[in-house]
């Protein structure tokens, strides 16, 4: 196989294209370095797209490399033909390689194994002849020994027949054929293994539909279902149409023998095919639909990873509870904790007016701005309690209800313990939620991504596929912003493009023991971050305030001759550029002409308009161009108040295939189906809302005994649920 023309036709990009980005992969380059700084080799290709051929590039070799252990294992066995040398160049997927090879390999002990050592495969090569003259009782007689446990003709044929079916359970195509069969035109057919009893799979007690149509969520729910003994999954097809299709390659005739073969092709198909099939047919279709969870969760983690920082805020963050009271810290627009301290305005206590004055007085000492609540237990008290203070206040303070998902993982982690060894578990959890409204990223990078909740069924997930894609995630987004190396976190650099998190510790240790760092050639006095990892990282690490005014942007130090000289080609300075002071430099370059500037400059054009953004806005934020989080002040709403028609403003958080889940300030996010996002189809809600995208909705029906909360984007008057092409199945329920 020729893995870079493969990679060039599914990509639909140029040879050249691939083959320098896998020859930057194999020398170690990292995906984000690639993206930003290698432009010229690759043409422009975003990180997601990199990071896709790269597995791709992985799962190409693995592919290869099992090919060749095949290949050799059959020329082990002098069985290595023409025929076979071409159907292994010629195989796509491991399935086929392993189809290929099944007859080769070393089976245990099976029925034909048996009979073959019982002396009777001759008798199967001359029954599967299907001669019409041949008289298989006759024939099978000679084989009758006592020694070799054949006491009669009826066991002859039997095994005879056991050998047939193994090798026509053996054939590649005919696999392949029924593969494709059971994958177009099976049934997928679940059943109760309790009719009675209660669960959230009840949906699927009675429920069949064709393989291609079961959706991906759907087959999760199924998979789980099945996993906790809740129901029973089969695949179907129409009756005597997958004996059919195993016979009739091999029966010949309508002789005795003919019929013998047949007999065997319906063992084979019923004994040995269909139960593998379907194994491999239902794998496949997990596999696809975990591939597209992993897609959909890695999407929804990105968007909240992205969501903008509310900058320069002093936060109080209130972790909610009952009985041990409501923990507080008060964190500065840096994330520095500033106080802490324990309100029990909440059962059974309800010391709400003590409560009061203790925030009251936080506000004022530190000008508190926003209130950071957490969703857990007792939070509907606490937002009640917070709501009511706000009026009283003697300035405009704001609220928003975040998500804890993950919080306390973290505050019981060695990693919190380290940043906060003075505080208890719930306080840390207080810094954590405040710190959650004030950077999302830099604090949620602090968490297992698993843990934070917005993805569907990932704990049925393949382990390494999830962990390497968010991980992937992660990635992208802390290098699409940057970060600062004088106040970032160990967490935070170690995702940092080729920083491990050994390196991470010792950068903080390095800033800790000798001070703040002042240009970025001293990152090159940390202890194991040499020139290779230097080249890596230099770029995605910022440093405001230096003797550099370059590193603070994503300049490269491989181009500051570049910018430098770019500067200067045009009448400005460095000093210029750090104070903003650039105007005209877009209008001189497009007189000069791009093509030609770079040339003159020695680079290409894509770092030439990657150095002109930055110099232009040095520091910025990729996530200070999207909208702010919605921050509340009150008109606190139970679900019980919720009426159909009624019109809300809410945040998505959560996106799921058959729709999405959007906080509206009651407690319990209501549900946005699919059908009830656009007037027009959608395939998939990605491709109109995003995690923490700020919408209108309107309320279509309230559940208050369930907690379930129906709502549309379509707007105030109630619609039915359109027929979702996506989403046709019969349901015998």
């Amino acid at each position: 196989m020729d893995i870079i023309q493969t990679l060039t036709d599914e990509f639909q990009i140029r040879r050249e294209q691939v083959e320098n980005v896998v020859a930057l992969l194999d020398d170690g380059k990292t995906v984000p370095f690639i993206a930003r700084y290698r432009k010229e080799m690759h043409g422009a290709l975003d990180d997601q797209t990199i990071r896709r051929l790269a597995l791709r590039l992985q799962a190409l070799r693995n592919l290869e490399e099992r090919k060749n252990e095949v290949r050799t294992a059959i020329e082990n066995k002098n069985a290595m033909t023409e025929e076979i040398g071409k159907a292994l160049d010629a195989a796509k997927t491991l399935v086929e390689v392993e189809d290929i090879y099944r007859p080769y390999k070393e089976k245990r002990s099976t029925r034909g194994s048996k009979a073959r050592e019982r002396g009777l495969a001759p008798l199967a090569e001359l029954i599967l002849a299907q001669d019409p003259a041949t008289d298989p009782e006759q024939e099978a007689a000679a084989y009758i020994s006592e020694e070799k446990e054949v006491p009669d003709t009826a066991a002859a044929l039997q095994g005879a027949m056991d050998i047939i079916a193994e090798q026509i359970a053996d054939d590649a195509k005919l696999r392949t054929k029924m593969r494709d069969l059971y994958q177009r035109f099976g049934t997928l057919v679940c059943t109760a293994t309790d009719p009675e009893a209660e669960s959230v799979y009840r949906n699927y007690y009675e429920f069949e539909s064709l393989v291609p149509r079961v959706q991906g969520h759907q087959v999760l729910a199924i998979h789980r279902g099945e996993k906790e003994e809740y129901l029973k999954v089969n695949i179907t097809v129409a009756e005597g149409l997958a004996e059919q299709t195993c016979t009739k390659p091999y029966v010949r005739n309508s002789s005795p023998c003919g019929e013998l073969v047949r007999l065997a092709g319906c063992d084979a198909a019923k004994r040995l095919i269909i139960p593998s099939i379907i194994r491999e047919v239902r794998s496949a279709q997990f596999e696809a639909a975990c591939t597209n969870a992993i897609k959909v969760f890695a999407s929804n983690l990105e968007q909240l990873l992205m969501q903008p920082p509310l900058r320069n805020t002093v936060t109080l963050g209130l972790d909610p509870a009952y009985r041990t009271g409501c923990k507080l810290a008060v964190v500065d627009g840096t994330g520095k904790v500033l106080d802490t301290g324990v309100i029990y305005p909440t059962p059974p206590h309800s010391r709400i007016e003590e409560a009061n004055r203790k925030v009251t007085r936080l506000v004022k000492q530190y000008g508190i701005t926003a209130v950071s609540i957490g969703n857990g237990t007792a939070s509907r008290e606490s937002e009640s309690f917070i709501a009511d203070l706000l009026p009283s206040l003697p300035h405009k303070v704001s609220y928003m209800v975040v998500s804890e998902a993950g919080a306390s993982v973290y505050s019981a982690s060695e990693l919190a313990a380290a940043e906060f060894p003075e505080y208890d578990v719930a306080l840390r959890s207080a810094v954590s939620i405040a710190r959650r409204l004030q950077d999302p990223l830099a604090e949620l990078v602090k968490i297992d991504p698993k843990a934070i909740g917005v993805g569907q069924y990932q704990h049925d997930m393949p382990k390494n596929e999830l962990q390497t894609a968010l991980d992937g995630v992660v990635e992208e987004c802390v290098n699409a912003v940057g970060v600062d190396v004088n106040t970032a976190s160990a967490p935070l650099l170690s995702h940092i493009a080729g920083i491990s998190a050994a390196v991470a510790k010792n950068i903080v240790t390095y800033r800790e023991e000798n001070g703040p760092f002042d240009n970025r050639k001293q990152l090159l006095k940390v202890p194991k971050l040499g020139p290779k990892a230097f080249e890596q990282c230099a770029g995605f690490l910022r440093i405001p305030g230096g003797s550099q005014p370059l590193d603070n942007t994503a300049v490269h130090p491989e181009s500051y001759d570049a910018a430098k000289s770019l500067l200067a080609r045009f009448g400005f300075s460095l000093e210029d550029a750090a104070a903003g002071k650039l105007g005209g430099l877009s209008d001189s370059i497009k007189k000069t002409g791009k093509s030609t500037l770079a040339q003159e400059l020695g680079i290409g054009t894509y770092t030439l308009d990657d150095m002109t953004a930055e110099l232009q806005k040095p520091g910025r934020d990729p996530r200070d161009l999207l909208p702010p989080p919605l921050l509340r002040s009150g008109n606190i709403m139970e679900i019980a108040d919720l009426k159909p028609g009624m019109e809300l403003m809410g945040t998505v958080r959560n996106i799921v295939d058959f729709g999405c889940f959007v906080d509206i300030g009651v407690h319990e996010d209501g549900l946005v189906h699919i059908s009830q996002i656009c007037d027009h189809y959608i395939k998939h809600p990605l491709e109109a809302v995003k995690v923490g995208d700020v919408v209108k909705v309107w309320v279509l029906d309230v559940d208050v005994k369930r907690n379930r909360i129906s709502l549309t984007m379509l707007g105030d008057k109630p619609k039915a649920k359109p027929q979702n092409r996506n989403n046709r199945q019969r349901n015998k329920k």
